[in-house]
């Protein structure tokens, strides 16, 4: 149904759905609320709590109209047993011929406390029905009263648009109420215990409709040539390195080499936690790939990662008579003419780089593999379009992802539901933990002293803050231009400190970077742009400012920085306590760190940016119980003959929801 057959939507306010991804009646009912006002309690007028309240009370004077400062202000007061409670209404001066002595009011509006003395300013008049009342994402010429006014007028039509795709019988087995109960509930609910029930209907289909449509679409994987190389050759490779692989490493470079030797393209995710080793997982794979007879490109985020790829395989790769290139966005154009000539000309066996391995001018006559490394910083369409310099007319080629960022398998299935996924869960041996300790500001002068002290022995820090610059709205929070003064100035004065950020020139920054890993500064003042790509074993101290307004998984990631090489070392976090922060404290276990994480603040903030194709978590709310559900679900529903009937209906809405639209919904 077009949005314009709806009452009170004209061209423009269409338009202005349309921006925010909402093109019709379905996608309208879709759109639900980002959080709910809670009516149902309410608070005594003699409350001194600051914030939104709901109070209940009798108007005992007669509302005063009167100007102050230039602003038209409403006054009056409420009261119930327990005292009075003063109310005032800014540029809203037809409240005074709305209110009256002795009506009896229930208010919802901001509490404040100036100077001991108590304002409700700007209070909203509820109804006696009103309890939990949807609070819905800005839209731009909606007001949020207007945008409530049209979502109840669309629920007058669900039957219309909202057909149910789940059986009767599929329903009672997994308590899952009707899709039209669940939408309205999930709008206008009549209580807690209702919105649950609502949520939960629609998380859960969401996520099985997606899981559904994965399967299928995994069994109908692309061809491809299967490798040719002799048995237990990943033995060979093992040998040939400096270190004892661990177990974990061995078995995942099993799964990849039983991958290779099938006629269907590999699609597989390696997850491994800092310095786990994943990185010679993917040169063994390479090393494969070379005793087929098929070449190999590597892709990182950042030139600085690529560089060290390509230094590392050098050292590891070419003994092993791997011809090896790098290929970035700063490669001279003589240099790049040369690769190029040498990749298309197959005397190049593994070519690694950023995004310059994806340009038109750049042409593989045997690509048989495709790595992408820090996955979660490419989008879908990049690594599908270096998949795609290597496809020929009879098959594609494998396909290899690594991930750092580590994530509780059942979200893994959820975003990367088109990929096999296997886990390096095993350090090496000798790895020494980091210790990570939390500094209250008191403290921060003998944190200092002790960066000091292990500069003088030669060792090197980082310094995180969450700004690049001082901001009037975030005047709380360290900016990296002003510590970097600061420090410069004082407390480290006579150390040699750098000082990089995300939106710097790339030279400057690489340059920057590069430098740092030389030891040319003693100290690098930064943003989170270090989170990824930095390989510096002598850097011992990562001092993270603000660590509060960080998730626990991008902590994680930070203090990954350091305690890279055999050395003792110290990761602080400049905040008070909390209880998220004492769990960094308490283990260096990504995979226990990233399931807090997800707990405490959802999928949504987890994941970062919802990329195309990738089902809309944002209002799972943490229910990690709910996805292990529906992962179990979606196996039951190909193994279970009682679920036979359900199964078909299934996979039939699944195609046709990921048809219609590309993609999951998002429920905002």
């Amino acid at each position: 149904m077009e949005l314009t057959q709806l009452e009170g939507i004209g061209p423009v306010r269409a338009e202005s759905l349309r921006a925010m991804g909402i093109y019709s009646l379905r996608d309208l009912l879709f759109t639900l609320p980002v959080r709910y006002d809670d009516f149902s309690v309410t608070m005594p007028c003699c409350t001194r709590q600051e914030g939104n309240i709901v109070v209940s009370g009798v108007v005992v004077s007669e509302p005063k109209l009167s100007v102050f400062h230039g602003l038209k202000r409403v006054t009056t007061t409420i009261s119930d047993e327990s005292g009075k409670m003063p109310v005032c209404w800014y540029n809203e001066p037809w409240m005074v011929n709305h209110v009256h002595e002795g009506d009896h009011l229930k208010l919802f509006g901001r509490l404040s406390v100036k100077n001991n003395r108590r304002t409700l300013q700007n209070p909203r008049i509820l109804s006696d029905e009103e309890k939990l009342c949807p609070v819905y994402k800005a839209i731009k010429g909606f007001p949020s009263k207007s945008f409530r006014k049209l979502i109840r007028s669309a629920l007058e039509m669900t039957d219309d648009c909202c057909e149910e795709t789940l059986p009767p019988d599929f329903r009672l087995r997994y308590r899952l109420c009707e899709l039209n109960y669940a939408i309205c509930q999930a709008h206008f609910p009549d209580d807690m215990e209702a919105l649950k029930i609502a949520r939960r209907r629609l998380a859960f289909e969401q996520i099985l409709l997606y899981l559904v449509y994965v399967s299928m679409t995994k069994s109908r994987k692309e061809s491809s040539t299967p490798f040719v190389f002799a048995e237990n050759v990943q033995e060979k490779f093992w040998s040939s390195l400096s270190f004892e692989p661990t177990n974990a490493q061995k078995k995942v470079l099993d799964e990849i080499a039983g991958d290779l030797q099938k006629n269907t393209a590999m699609s597989r995710m390696v997850q491994g936690d800092v310095g786990s080793g994943k990185t010679a997982v993917a040169f063994g794979a390479i090393f494969l790939a070379k005793q087929a007879g098929y070449q190999s490109a590597m892709m990182a985020p950042t030139e600085i990662l690529a560089r060290q790829h390509f230094e590392s395989a050098k050292s590891i790769l070419e003994p092993l008579g791997i011809r090896c290139r790098l290929l970035t966005g700063s490669t001279r154009a003589r240099e790049r003419k040369e690769i190029l000539k040498q990749i298309s000309e197959k005397a190049c066996d593994a070519v690694f780089g950023t995004h310059a391995l994806i340009s038109k001018d750049v042409e593989y006559p045997c690509l048989g593999l495709v790595i992408t490394d820090e996955q979660h910083r490419f989008g879908v369409n990049q690594r599908t379009l270096l998949q795609e310099k290597g496809k020929n007319e009879l098959c594609s080629p494998h396909v290899l992802v690594m991930s750092a960022t580590p994530i509780p398998r059942s979200l893994a299935l959820i975003l990367y539901g088109d990929l096999d996924i296997s886990v390096i869960d095993e350090l090496p041996a000798g790895r020494i933990p980091v210790k990570t300790r939390l500094v209250p500001e008191k403290k921060r002068q003998d944190m200092y002293l002790f960066l000091r002290d292990q500069v003088s022995s030669g060792r090197q820090a980082y310094i995180v803050c969450p700004l690049v610059e001082d901001t009037d709205s975030d005047s709380d929070l360290q900016s990296a231009k002003s510590l970097y003064e600061n420090l410069k100035n004082n407390e480290l004065k006579g150390l040699r400190i750098g000082l990089t950020w995300g939106a710097q020139r790339p030279e400057e920054k690489d340059r920057t970077l590069m430098d740092f890993s030389k030891g040319k500064y003693d100290v690098l003042v930064s943003t989170t742009v270090i989170e990824v790509g930095v390989n510096n074993p002598n850097a011992t101290i990562m001092i993270i400012e603000n660590a509060e307004r960080y998730g626990l998984s991008q902590l994680h990631q930070l203090r990954g920085r350091v305690g890279r090489g055999d050395l003792e070392s110290w990761c602080f976090l400049l905040s008070d306590c909390s209880e998220k922060l004492k769990v960094l404290c308490s283990t260096n276990d990504g995979f226990v760190i990233s399931q807090k994480d997800l707990e405490l603040r959802g999928p949504g903030d987890l994941i970062g940016t919802r990329q195309s194709g990738e089902p809309g978590t944002a209002f799972l709310y943490g229910d990690v119980k709910l996805l292990d559900e529906v992962t179990r679900c979606v196996r039951d529903l190909h193994h279970d003959q009682t679920l036979k009937n359900a199964c078909t209906i299934i996979e039939a809405s699944a195609s046709a929801y990921f048809s219609r639209s590309g993609h999951a919904v998002a429920l905002n």
